[in-house]
C-alpha cells in the first residue's frame, strides 16, 4: 500500500486540512485576549464563545445530512469560504479601532453554524480519498497535523497579538481557510447518490443507522462521558495546580505533556492496525480517569504532568483508531450523517462538564467532581467493553462493501 500522502487527493486535502488547523489553534487566545481588551468582562467572553457553539450544537445532524445528500468536497469547500468571510470580518473589527461585540458575536456564530456543515464532511473526504487499507495512516496523518498545530497555534497567537494585536491572527486564520478552499477545488472525490427523499427521512435514516449498530452507539455515550470528563479537569485543574502543586508553571507543563502525548498516540496509531479496534478504543478511553484521580490527590506536579501525558497518548492512538474503523463500517452513504450524531454527543457534553464543575468544587470541594469524574469515565469505558458486540467487533476486511467509490469516480461531474 503507497503512503498516503503519495495519492494526489489525499496529498491536497492534508494539506487544505493541515493550513486551516494552524489558523484555528491560533484563535481561542486571539479571541479571549482581544473581547477582554474590548470590554474587559469573562461573561463577554463566555457570550462569545456560546456564539460560536451553540450554533454548530444545533446544526451538527442537519450538516450530515447535506453532506450526504452533497457531495462532501462540495459542502466543506463552501464552508471554508463561510468562515474564512466570517474570521475576515472579525480581524477587520479588531483592527478598526472600537470592535463592536454584537457583531464579533453575529461573526462567532456564522462561524459555528458553517463549522456544524464542515465536521461531518471529514470522515467522508478521508474515506473517498483513500482505500480501505490506507485509512488508519491517513487518519493518523490527519490527527498528527492536528496535533502539531495545539503546539504551534498559540505560541503563533502570543507572536501576533503582542506584536500586531489580535486582529492579525483572525486574519491569519481567514487566510488558511482561503487556501484550504482554494486547495479542496483540486481535490477529486467519488460520490453515491441519495435517491430523492424528505430531508425528515434522511435524518431518520441517519439515526436509524446509529441505533441499529450494538457496537457504534455504545461507544457514542462512553465518548460523550469521556468529554465531559475531559472539560471537568480542563475547568477545575488549573486552580489545582496553581494552589496545591506549585503554580502555573505546572499547568503550563501539564498541557505540553498532553500535547506531546496526543502526538505520540497519532505517530503509534500510524503502524498499528489492533484486530479489535472498538474494544481497544473503549478502554483506552477509560484510561482518563487516571489524571483525574491524580489531580484529586494532588501528590505532586511530576505524578500530574505525566498521568495527564500517558492519558493523552491513549486518546491520540484511538481517535485515528475509531475514525478508520466507523470510514470502513458505515456505508458511504449514511458517514456523515452517522459521524454527525457522534460529534454532536461529544461536543455537547462538554459545556454540562464546564458548567457542573464549578458548581461542585465550590459547595463541596474540587477533589469531589475530580473522583465523581475519575469514576464515571472508567466505569463508562469498562462497561462498554464488556457489551458483546463491542467486544467481538473486528477490523473489518479491505474490501468491505461499505467503501466509498474510488478516487476519480464521476471525475467528469466532479472537476
Amino acid at each position: 500500500m503507497p503512503h498516503p500522502l503519495r495519492q494526489r487527493d489525499f496529498r491536497l486535502l492534508f494539506a487544505g486540512r493541515t493550513l486551516s488547523l494552524v489558523g484555528d489553534a491560533a484563535l481561542p487566545a486571539a479571541l479571549a485576549l482581544a473581547v477582554l481588551r474590548a470590554t474587559g468582562s469573562t461573561s463577554a467572553l463566555a457570550l462569545v464563545l456560546g456564539c460560536a457553539m451553540v450554533p454548530k450544537l444545533l446544526l451538527l445532524p442537519v450538516g450530515g445530512v447535506i453532506a450526504d445528500r452533497l457531495r462532501a468536497r462540495t459542502v466543506a469547500l463552501g464552508t471554508d469560504l463561510v468562515r474564512c468571510a466570517a474570521q475576515l470580518f472579525t480581524g477587520l473589527q479588531l483592527l478598526g479601532g472600537e470592535p463592536s461585540l454584537v457583531l464579533i458575536g453575529a461573526a462567532e456564530a456564522v462561524g459555528g453554524a458553517a463549522s456544524a456543515f464542515a465536521m461531518p464532511c471529514l470522515y467522508p473526504l478521508v474515506a473517498c480519498t483513500v482505500p480501505a487499507e490506507g485509512r488508519q495512516r491517513a487518519n493518523a496523518l490527519m490527527a498528527t497535523a492536528e496535533s502539531a498545530s495545539k503546539l504551534a497555534g498559540p505560541a503563533l497567537a502570543g507572536v501576533l497579538v503582542l506584536t500586531a494585536g489580535p486582529g492579525w491572527a483572525f486574519l491569519l486564520d481567514a487566510g488558511t481557510f482561503a487556501a484550504s478552499a482554494a486547495l479542496l477545488a483540486l481535490v477529486r472525490v467519488g460520490h453515491v447518490p441519495l435517491p430523492r427523499r424528505s430531508f425528515r427521512a434522511d435524518l431518520a435514516e441517519g439515526w436509524s443507522e446509529v441505533r441499529t449498530r450494538a457496537w457504534y452507539w455504545p461507544s457514542l455515550l462512553g465518548h460523550a462521558v469521556s468529554n465531559l470528563a475531559i472539560s471537568v479537569l480542563l475547568v477545575l485543574g488549573p486552580g489545582v495546580a496553581v494552589r496545591e502543586l506549585g503554580g502555573e508553571g505546572v499547568w503550563v507543563a501539564v498541557v505540553q505533556a498532553g500535547a506531546v502525548g496526543l502526538l505520540v498516540g497519532n505517530l503509534a496509531a500510524s503502524r498499528v492496525r489492533p484486530r479489535r479496534p472498538v474494544l481497544v478504543a473503549n478502554l483506552l478511553a477509560a484510561g482518563f480517569a487516571l489524571p483525574l484521580a491524580v489531580f484529586a490527590a494532588a501528590p505532586g506536579a511530576g505524578y500530574a504532568i505525566a498521568a495527564y501525558g500517558v492519558a493523552m497518548v491513549g486518546l491520540g492512538f484511538l481517535n485515528p483508531v475509531w475514525q478508520t474503523t466507523v470510514q470502513n463500517a458505515i456505508p458511504a452513504t449514511a458517514l456523515a450523517r452517522v459521524t454527525s450524531y457522534d460529534w454532536l454527543l461529544s461536543l455537547g457534553a462538554m459545556p454540562l462538564g464546564y458548567a457542573l464543575a464549578p458548581l461542585t468544587a465550590e459547595t463541596w470541594s474540587p477533589a469531589v467532581p475530580l473522583v465523581a469524574a475519575a469514576l464515571l469515565v472508567a466505569a463508562a469505558g469498562l462497561a462498554t467493553a464488556l457489551i458483546p458486540p463491542v467486544r467481538r467487533f473486528e477490523r473489518p476486511p479491505a474490501e468491505a462493501p461499505a467503501s466509498p467509490a474510488a478516487p476519480g469516480a464521476e471525475a467528469e461531474a466532479d472537476s
